[in-house]
């Protein structure tokens, strides 16, 4: 199925809860790289923290093949190239590659306008937080969400729809990939310092979500009641891990968490 042609609008502003960045440089756009990373006039390159672009890896295509791909590229090259930007800090600052990573408001007149917020909106990308970096993270998810409901970009596309945590096969053919699965969670445990919510009462072969106990606070409202987590519908994102024979996701490295209870499972709807 192809994802329809995205408009090329104006990013969205930036919502006031985002405003706590830690204000960084302002810089110029010069080259982009791909749908999460530009090039900057000092040299450096940034990595827009937060909106997560399409990658062939996705779906196992060669790179530079997947339409998805190259269409967020040259969308995000289209709104930025040239422009003057602010970077925002929410955490680390540099990842494992040497790249900045931070938000990005573009900078027009006396107006600032966040650069992950138009990716997300427009459904060129998926939000997504990671240890040291998690700012911003219940925008990025409303952004996203904005897109997904009406169906924009990435969302009318199979690869992308929100999976079954109930299908621990099919998971694990997705495994060193980001994915977003909604479940009920059957158990809760704590093991030393680490809480495990598996998505089934057989937990050996069952998809569970892990995070360390000091990052119970991802958790929410049941961060002081971890065991309030059990029968209730929710929806994590993150990358997919195997353990053992089951798949696994690990909150903690880098992922979300988002109770359901009252919405009507996307993945009890998909055939």
């Amino acid at each position: 199925m192809n994802i329809s042609q995205p408009a090329v609008a104006q990013p969205a502003v930036v919502p006031a809860a985002c405003a706590g960045l830690e204000p960084g440089p302002l810089r110029t756009i010069t080259t982009v790289i791909d749908g999460e990373t530009v090039g900057l006039d000092d040299g450096r390159a940034l990595r827009l923290i937060g909106a997560l672009a399409p990658r062939a890896m996705d779906v196992g295509a060669e790179p530079g093949a997947w339409e998805a791909e190259n269409r967020t590229r040259e969308a995000l090259r289209a709104v930025v190239l040239g422009k003057s930007i602010a970077l925002g800090f929410g955490g680390e600052r540099i990842d494992r590659y040497g790249r900045l990573q931070a938000h990005a408001h573009l900078i027009e007149g006396n107006e600032r306008r966040w650069v992950q917020g138009h990716l997300l909106r427009q459904g060129l990308a998926r939000a997504y937080t990671a240890a040291g970096n998690r700012a911003c993270a219940h925008e990025l998810l409303a952004a996203e969400a904005e897109a997904r409901n009406a169906r924009r970009g990435l969302w009318v596309e199979a690869a992308y729809r929100i999976r079954s945590a109930d299908t621990p096969a099919e998971l694990l053919r997705h495994r060193t990939t980001f994915q977003i699965i909604e479940g009920r969670i059957a158990r809760v445990a704590q093991v030393r310092s680490v809480i495990y919510l598996s998505f089934d009462r057989s937990w050996r072969q069952a998809f569970s979500v892990s995070l360390r106990r000091e990052d119970r606070r991802l958790l929410g409202d049941f961060a002081d009641d971890v065991h309030g987590m059990e029968g209730r519908l929710v929806r994590v994102r993150g990358w997919i891990e195997q353990r053992g024979s089951a798949p696994r996701l690990d909150l903690t490295a880098a992922g979300q968490i988002e109770v359901m209870d009252g919405v009507q499972s996307r993945a009890e709807r998909v055939p």
